[in-house]
């Protein structure tokens, strides 16, 4: 059964890099093509974890900042609303969509980014997030595939708050503003030199932060670097 098949390879993800591996799979094997998986675990407590993984198009993540699409973000505002998971083309009945808002979705189709299915979960001073799975404005939305997906984002976010080491937040530490900052760009597909560039320090000092950042978020690869910090709002690609 795939559904059991892609779960499991959640349970056997121990860091951000095997997280992010059985998320493309996952979204691969459905039938879509991106994920985003965006956690705010224990905020309440005053010391909580953001965890941020996903494979969206650079150009959308720039638009995301640039435009400060967060603020508004209908998706956001949706999975707030809801226990189960919704199709994007569905939010409207959720909630109010406004016409700023349904040009966000225009943009993101510019993009490469249209239809998508996102699983939420609210957990009452634990935990609040979701797991987004997207197709290309180029292929439809696999309804066949969405049960899966309800079960394969669910498992995904508990998957998420285990890496995140929420279990034991004093044993793992925090990233640095700084260190931040440089994954924040990291993510949103910006090289160590541009990077350098848009905060107008050394292509050296960048390099150095982001070695010690994955060092901090045990990772390895770039598109799957796990922020550990204080959420702030409106930092979510």
């Amino acid at each position: 059964m795939l559904a059991a098949e892609l779960a499991d390879t959640f349970t056997h993800s121990r860091s951000g890099d095997e997280l992010h591996e059985a998320l493309a799979r996952s979204a691969h094997e459905m039938g879509f093509d991106h994920f985003a998986l965006a956690l705010e675990v224990g905020g309440c407590a005053g010391n909580g974890i953001s965890v941020l993984i996903h494979d969206y198009p650079a150009s959308w993540a720039d638009a995301y900042v640039d435009f400060n699409l967060a603020a508004s973000d209908p998706v956001r505002r949706a999975a707030e609303r809801s226990v189960l998971g919704f199709k994007s083309c569905g939010i409207g009945d959720l909630i109010p969509v406004t016409e700023a808002e349904q040009s966000m979705f225009n943009i993101g189709r510019r993009h490469g980014v249209a239809d998508g299915y996102t699983v939420p979960q609210q957990v009452p001073d634990d935990l609040t997030g979701s797991c987004s799975f997207v197709t290309a404005p180029s292929r439809n939305l696999p309804e066949a595939m969405l049960a899966v997906a309800e079960l394969v984002g669910a498992v995904a976010i508990a998957s998420g708050r285990r890496v995140a080491g929420w279990e034991d937040p004093v044993e793992r530490p925090r990233l640095t503003d700084h260190q931040r900052d440089y994954v924040l760009w990291a993510a949103r597909g910006k090289t160590d030199w541009e990077t350098s560039k848009i905060l107008g320090i050394s292509h050296e000092t960048v390099i150095q932060h982001l070695k010690e950042a994955r060092e901090r978020s045990d990772t390895t690869k770039r598109a799957s670097l796990i922020i550990f910090a204080t959420p702030r709002r409106g930092e979510w690609i």
